[in-house]
């Protein structure tokens, strides 16, 4: 198993510089502190998961590459917001689904900012098709759906599933369905809470795994219903 001893003290102060100067001049001339305090301790967390999580499943991938691999880009894309920096003041990875290609696959997510640090599993935003065989599984195996998200240790753990929801029942489904609150949400996680200060210890690693573990019944539930093996 590869080691990992946290995240240097550098990668949360270069986030909080990053904030007050995000524009491509300072961030040019921090490329290589961008490089040595994030990317590379980044990598070097997906790197010690990648055996942790075959124990899990087989079928996420931890992939190290600094460049398409887990590891989010620090750019953001503008097109569509009001918000014209370039860069994201946050760090994040994505261990996704092995048929998935991008983020709207399946899959185990870590946040780590300056102010929030977040990490657990789901899917964010599926597209159209999977999103209703999602609702549609939801419907016809709701005691599954609800075994495998209202467990002990899931509960503990991310207090129930998240999502934003439609305000009305998406067309063809029943409003009195038991899940229905469910079958309403656009997106599907569970995320667990942490500290800033527990990304710098080696056991942060353990930290991410034990919630993994937590959400693998949903996870299974989720793939199940889009035909991906878990």
């Amino acid at each position: 198993m590869s080691t990992f001893d946290g995240l240097p003290a550098d990668y949360f102060k270069f986030f909080n510089e990053l904030k007050k100067n995000n524009n491509r001049e300072w961030f040019n001339d921090n490329k290589q502190r961008f490089r040595a305090s994030v990317q590379e301790p980044l990598a070097g967390f997906v790197e010690a998961m990648a055996p942790r999580l075959k124990k899990i499943t087989k079928h996420i991938v931890a992939d190290p590459r600094l460049n398409g691999g887990s590891v989010f880009r620090i750019y953001k894309d503008v097109r569509f917001s009001k918000d014209k920096t370039p860069y994201k003041t946050h760090g994040a990875v994505q261990f996704r689904h092995a048929l998935g290609k991008d983020a709207h696959a399946p899959g185990f997510y870590v946040h780590l900012a300056t102010d929030e640090n977040f990490y657990g599993g789901g899917i964010w935003h599926p597209p159209s098709p999977n999103l209703l065989q999602i609702r549609e599984a939801i419907r016809d195996k709701g005691t599954l759906w609800s075994k495998a998200t209202s467990g002990v240790a899931f509960e503990k753990r991310f207090g129930g599933v998240r999502g934003d929801q439609l305000t009305r029942p998406p067309r063809g489904f029943d409003a009195e369905a038991p899940t229905i609150e469910d079958i309403k949400r656009k997106s599907f996680f569970a995320m667990a809470e942490g500290k800033p200060a527990a990304t710098k210890k080696a056991a942060f690693a353990d930290n991410v795994e034990a919630a993994f573990r937590d959400a693998k019944p949903m996870m299974k539930f989720l793939c199940n219903a889009l035909g991906a093996p878990f």
